[in-house]
This record gives C-alpha cells, sequence and structure tokens, in this order.
C-alpha cells in the first residue's frame, strides 16, 4: 500500500490540446480552474490556454533548465497544502518531458499525485499509422550527437516492436538517414503537426522520405513511426555489430565487454564477431 502524505496538497498532471484547443477535456478545465496554481513549461503558451478557457490563475515556470530549483519550490508549496496542476507546452506532461523529475520528487516526499489524461501525441501518431500497435517502443527525441544518434538507433536493429520516436524539423533529414542506415529500407509513418491545421501524415519508406525531404525542407513537429524488424530478414549484419563494437569501446568498453553485449543483444556469433574486431582494430 502507497503511503501519502494526507496534510499536502496534490499535484495533478493535466494533459492539455497538442495542437487543436477544441481537444481540452472538460476534466481538464475544472482541474485548472480548481488548484491552487499552476507550474507550466512555459507560461506564455498555457496563458493562450488560458485565455481560451477564460480561467486565471497564478503560474510558475518549470522546464529543462530550472527544474532542479523549481521543482523543490513546487513540491515545498504542495507540502504546505496548496495544489498544483503540472502542464507542458502541449500533450502530458512528464512524457518526453522534465515533469518526471517532479513527479518522482513528489512520490518520495509523499505527496499525491493523479494524472488528468488527455492527448498525447505518440499514443494519436500511432493510433492512425497503420502500423502494428498491439505491442510498441516510445524512443523519444534522438540525441543532436550524431555519434550518439547513430548507436541508439544501432541499438534498435533487432527490436521487433513497432518504434515512436519524436523529431524537429531541422534534425529530422540527418535522422532519417541515419536509420536508413541502421535499419535499411523500412516502412514508416511520418505524422506532422498532429490535430493542427496544416496536419499530416506520410505513409513511405525511409529511403523514399529521405529523397523526400531533401528536395522539400521539413517543418511542424513530427512524430515517426517506424516498423519493427521482422526476422530473418533484418538481423544486424557483421558490418554494423562491428560499427557497434567500435562505438561501445569508444565509450571506454573493453573489446570483450563491447563483443559480448553485441552478440548477446543481436544474436551475432560472439567468435565471429571477436575474430572480426580484432581485425580491425589491427
Amino acid at each position: 500500500m502507497e503511503w501519502t502524505n494526507d496534510m499536502s496538497g496534490t499535484l495533478y498532471i493535466v494533459a492539455t490540446p497538442i495542437g487543436n484547443l477544441g481537444d481540452i477535456s472538460n476534466r481538464c478545465r475544472k482541474t485548472l480552474e480548481s488548484v491552487d496554481f499552476i507550474a507550466a513549461e512555459d507560461t506564455r503558451v498555457t496563458l493562450k490556454l488560458l485565455n481560451h478557457l477564460d480561467i486565471k490563475k497564478p503560474m510558475v515556470s518549470y522546464y529543462e533548465h530550472n527544474r532542479a530549483g523549481s521543482g523543490q519550490k513546487i513540491a515545498d508549496r504542495i507540502l504546505a497544502g496548496e495544489n498544483c496542476a503540472l502542464v507542458t507546452d502541449a500533450g502530458t506532461p512528464a512524457i518526453s518531458d522534465p515533469g518526471e523529475d517532479i513527479v518522482k520528487l513528489c512520490r518520495s516526499l509523499a505527496i499525491p499525485v493523479t494524472a488528468i489524461p488527455g492527448p498525447c501525441a505518440i499514443i494519436d501518431a500511432l493510433a492512425i499509422s497503420g502500423m502494428p500497435t498491439q505491442r510498441f517502443t516510445f524512443e523519444g527525441f534522438l540525441s543532436t550527437n550524431g555519434k550518439n544518434r547513430r548507436q541508439h538507433l544501432l541499438e534498435l536493429v533487432g527490436e521487433k516492436r513497432t518504434m515512436v520516436f519524436y523529431e524537429a524539423p531541422h534534425k529530422l533529414l540527418k535522422t532519417l538517414a541515419d536509420m536508413l542506415s541502421a535499419f535499411g529500407n523500412r516502412e514508416l509513418a511520418l505524422c506532422r503537426e498532429l490535430t493542427k491545421l496544416h496536419e499530416e501524415v506520410r505513409l513511405t519508406s525511409l529511403q523514399e522520405a529521405v529523397d523526400y525531404y531533401t528536395e522539400n525542407p521539413p517543418r511542424g513537429e513530427f512524430v515517426l513511426v517506424i516498423r519493427g524488424c521482422t526476422e530473418p530478414e533484418e538481423e544486424m549484419n557483421m558490418e554494423q555489430a562491428l560499427e557497434l563494437v567500435a562505438q561501445l569501446r569508444s565509450d571506454g568498453s573493453s573489446l570483450k565487454d563491447a563483443v559480448k553485449r553485441v552478440s548477446s543483444e543481436h544474436g551475432i556469433s560472439k567468435n565471429d564477431l571477436y575474430d572480426a574486431a580484432v581485425k580491425s582494430e589491427d
């Protein structure tokens, strides 16, 4: 049984529209009206929503670069008996979002945490993608560092579940190119500007997507839904395995440990991989 602090207020995790303000729920509206204050990723964005709802409420800023200090201050106010609604700029807080940290903090302080469900771009994109939905994995935003991004993707080569990623327009083409290199020419759905005026879902392949966005600069925020690995056609080959070993080695792993990990995770012969890795390092 979970213990809670009966003397404190409550942290409400409030999902807000990802584009269309008509998606606001009645429960969300009532929660924003009833709390003592709102913790917002960007108070300017949240102010537009509050104005739309004709709600006036004190706000504090809580985002990536102030989450440590601001999170504790918010928790202190809740412990003193105030109720707080946590909102992000769009969608569900704590999903690929610093809200994860304040939820963890509140849980550690026995502060009640309640979700007010609503829009979530991951689920919306998956539902309209046409991809298998029974099992999927959410991978969030890939690293802006090319080396880290490629390593992340190589670790997913054998992933059989449908994969969902977030991506910004200025990084999209590099990400698609790295996905093509890691996965081969997989099927994907590119979901852009969901619920907004210019919503678009492009059902295509990685190669066609690279070709298209090379000629047509991407605009808007994207959710990428990619078909998982189908055995045995898309097993990791030796070249991909060696690249992953090299990346693990550059991060400080010994050759033996790197080979063992790649062999275990991707079904590559450990002896063959070790021999090939030794030759590649000579």
